[in-house]
């Protein structure tokens, strides 16, 4: 017998304010920076537990500074939130992740930042490890992982498992990979369109310029980014392009409904922590109820928006994740990058007029040739280095037209040095590891580590 049709539990015009309820006039950027914890002496991944590991950062955090506030997880410390804002969380695998404060350009979050990593990094220093940014644990294989109790690890585990073959490389993903991500704002509907749809379509061919996950284990992988080829194989359904996002008149109707055909893979457990979801579409859900008798509320939506992984990610920003995180030294590439085509009307519409038409097959087949071949890449038969430098070019009109305006810094413009040497040269940051360790294998990982620490 079909069930009776309910009314759901959230209108639209809920599910559509969770979204455009942070659209207030601003255009602030911010970042999430994810560190590899290692031994500096061998590039051994430090595992959660003990008194030199992960946890025990946190610990010496909360105890350092009683204005911080601990986040636990069924008892298990994950997470502390910082007076000054922003968090620093652990991931799945231990990767130690700093999230920073909005800030209203780019210079002031550097400033911001570097002091929340150095002040990590020198907490971790006391305790004998080091904190490595860059997009791929480089020392450590699948099979070495250990995992931070979260309570949804096992779920997300579990979800990636059901997929098989399309979800191969969820695992890795949540274990090894590793990123810098900026959050930028939107300011209207309309400003919503069309920074979406640009911001999708240059996400693939930006990708090549920030390759930098060439090995696993401490070898090369054939790749010059590992990060990439597991993305490519992580539950295609909600990562990487999404087809919606590339067109002309993409708006926030057509991603709800997009997002409300999707499972939600976790909820919120009565006792604190995360439990399975039904698999089930989200729509579903709003129209049924969980399995429980009870019905979704806005904390659930929020909860299922996180749990979207593509390129692009929209909640109450534009949350850009496609490009494998730089290493330390140019880690603020990623945030001068999209802030100069993200924030800069003429540069957004020149993005477009040179990605328009390229369609999500294409996006899709250019992304695993980046994965392997980097700059070498072709995107909708043009060469990936072209357009990529295009979009270089672009990013820096757009960020000195901000400095003209005097909303940002020019010290913004110089981040994008590392970028320029990129394409100039065809190196890429993968293609130096790969040097580095060709030139003195036996010392390379604490080399590689002294290299690239924060400092």
């Amino acid at each position: 017998m079909a069930l009776a049709p309910v009314t759901p539990s959230l209108s639209r015009a809920e599910l559509r304010d969770v979204i455009e309820g942070g659209a207030d006039g601003g255009e602030l950027v911010g970042i999430e920076v994810e560190t590899a914890a290692l031994d500096p002496r061998t590039g051994a991944a430090v595992p959660y537990e003990g008194p030199r590991g992960v946890r025990a950062l946190l610990e010496h955090l909360v105890a350092e500074r009683p204005d911080i506030e601990p986040q636990y997880d069924q008892g298990a410390l994950v997470a502390v939130r910082l007076p000054e804002g922003g968090t620093v969380s652990l991931e799945h695998g231990g990767a130690v992740e700093y999230s920073s404060p909005p800030c209203s350009c780019v210079a002031d979050l550097a400033e911001v930042t570097d002091r929340g990593l150095r002040r990590l990094a020198a907490a971790a220093r006391g305790l004998g490890f080091a904190l490595v940014p860059g997009a791929q644990y480089p020392f450590t294989a699948p099979e070495e992982v250990e995992w931070v109790p979260h309570s949804r690890t096992p779920l997300m585990r579990r979800h990636f498992e059901r997929l098989g073959s399309p979800g191969a490389g969820g695992v890795q993903v949540m274990s090894l990979a590793l990123s810098t991500q900026v959050s930028l704002d939107f300011t209207s509907p309309a400003d919503l369109t069309e920074k979406l749809r640009v911001l999708a379509a240059a996400s693939t061919p930006a990708a090549a310029l920030f390759v930098n996950a060439p090995l696993e284990g401490g070898r090369p992988c054939g790749q010059l980014s590992r990060r990439m080829d597991y993305l490519s194989r992580c539950d295609p359904a909600r990562t990487s392009v999404v087809p919606m996002m590339l067109r002309e008149d993409v708006d926030v109707e057509m991603f709800i409904d997009w997002a409300l055909n999707l499972p939600m893979i976790h909820r919120a457990a009565p006792g604190g922590g995360r439990r399975a979801a039904p698999r089930v579409p989200f729509g579903t859900l709003l129209r049924r109820g969980f399995d429980d008798g009870s019905r979704p509320q806005l904390a659930d939506w929020r909860a299922h928006l996180s749990q979207i992984f593509s390129d692009v990610r929209l909640r109450e920003t534009l949350e850009l994740r496609a490009v494998d995180g730089p290493p330390f030294e140019a880690r603020y590439t990623v945030p001068a990058f999209w802030t100069g085509l993200g924030y800069h009307p003429p540069s957004r519409a020149a993005a477009w007029e040179l990605l328009r038409g390229v369609g999500p097959d294409a996006h899709r087949a250019a992304l695993r040739d980046i994965a392997c071949r980097g700059l070498e890449a072709e995107i909708a038969g043009r060469p990936v280095r072209e357009v990529a430098a295009e979009l270089l070019r672009l990013s820096e009109a757009g960020l000195r037209a901000r400095v003209a305006a005097g909303a940002e810094r020019e010290e913004a413009v110089r981040f994008l040095a590392p970028l320029h040497e990129v394409v100039t040269s065809g190196i890429t940051f993968a293609h130096r590891t790969l040097d580095q360790l060709r030139a003195a294998p036996t010392t390379f990982p604490a080399r590689h580590v002294a290299r690239h620490r924060i400092r």
